[in-house]
């Protein structure tokens, strides 16, 4: 038997959901088939990818990209104080390293009162 096989592992999908970074298990299958993940910084489209205490993952989370570093492998899903003994955050979220954000839609179709005072901006009184 290899190193590799003798080592336990877990799946990618079950891990992401112990840890707490999806709220359900769908969610983080989702995420793990998405191509979003990085697994050992190899794109990765399978959730039943084997993870390895040690493994780096990169993965969006909300508005920032997070860099975790497995630490440990879990058996059931636990409270979110065990759930954050399960990894080692290597590039904490900060305002710095925040995702852009797209640009806000306009409001829709202006209202009367809008389109009066717009015409008032722009000196074009009835």
């Amino acid at each position: 038997m290899s190193d590799a096989a003798a080592k336990p592992s877990l799946r990618l999908d079950k891990w992401l959901w112990h840890a707490r970074a999806c709220r359900t298990r769908s969610a983080a299958t989702k995420l793990a088939g998405s191509g979003q993940v990085r697994l050992n910084g190899a794109v990765t489209t399978k959730a039943h990818a084997n993870l390895r205490p040690g493994d780096v993952l990169t993965f969006p989370q909300g508005d920032h990209i997070r860099v975790w570093r497995v630490a440990a492998l879990a058996e059931r899903r636990g409270s979110a104080t065990v759930a954050q003994a399960l990894y080692e955050d290597l590039k904490p979220p900060t305002a710095e390293n925040r995702l852009p954000r797209p640009a806000p839609r306009g409001e829709g179709r202006p209202d009367s009162r809008q389109r009066r005072q717009r015409r008032a901006l722009a000196g074009k009184e009835d």
